[in-house]
């Protein structure tokens, strides 16, 4: 069975993966922006889960996040799955985060990113991004090509640990609407695949997978100019590199 931390899973896809790990007896770390939100995951806590709290819009409170899940001792998978759709903290949630995440939290075997299918009307522009975090300019699709170009860097840069991008699809959650035409079931099941599964499929790396099938994300994800690029702003905000 696998350790699996999270993120953002008081609601929507997040609650949804960590409630299917725990049907299938996998140790879940889950995680909500604050101690009042936690509290939506009461059922699950009752069952084992472990909370770990921060708000991701906040550096600082990411790096707390960090020790909190690193004191909870090793993971096998990440599941970065929180997410905003629009607001000024876009960029620090969408991309920030799961950065500082990943450069903090003791290397997993198992990395995997929420991305979109939006990210394929992003901006490779970097230009967007401010030293702070805030980065007003960068849109929700700028941001889902960032992290999916994040994905495919971390992919080339760490070959120990396997890293993929995931479009969960349009599903009917707080953020895609009551309407959205996709199966939320189907959202949230290639996470949990390539979180734990041995499927030789599940255990490669620098993959862009929908509904468990992998397909082309955007050129500029794969470009290592950008990733470099990319990994350099992000660095200059959080003060941390990827070792």
């Amino acid at each position: 069975m696998a350790r699996v931390f999270i993120t953002g899973s008081t609601d929507g896809l997040g609650r949804a993966t960590a409630q299917s790990l725990l049907d299938k007896g996998h140790d879940v770390v889950v995680h909500a922006r604050s101690a009042g939100r936690l509290a939506a995951l009461q059922d699950l806590l009752d069952r084992g889960a472990l909370g770990v709290v921060g708000d991701l819009s906040d550096i600082g409170e990411t790096r707390d996040v960090a020790g909190q899940v690193n004191r909870a001792g090793p993971l096998d998978a990440v599941v970065h799955n929180a997410g905003v759709l629009g607001g000024a903290h876009v960029f620090q949630v969408n991309v920030v985060a799961p950065y500082l995440l990943t450069a903090l939290i003791h290397r997993p075997g198992r990395l995997i990113y929420l991305s979109s299918g939006m990210h394929r009307g992003g901006s490779a522009d970097l230009a967007g991004m401010a030293r702070d975090g805030a980065a007003h300019r960068v849109s929700y699709s700028d941001s889902k090509l960032h992290v999916t170009a994040l994905a495919m860097a971390v992919a080339r840069l760490w070959p120990d640990v396997l890293s993929n991008a995931v479009d969960p699809g349009w599903v009917p959650t707080k953020m895609g609407g009551t309407n959205a035409p996709d199966d939320l079931r189907l959202g949230h099941v290639t996470q949990e695949w390539l979180a734990t599964s041995g499927d030789p499929e599940a255990l490669t790396s620098g993959g862009y997978w929908h509904h468990q099938h992998r397909q082309k994300a955007h050129r500029a994800a794969y470009d290592q100019r950008l990733q470099a690029g990319l990994l350099d702003q992000l660095a200059r905000i959080t003060g941390e590199r990827l070792a």
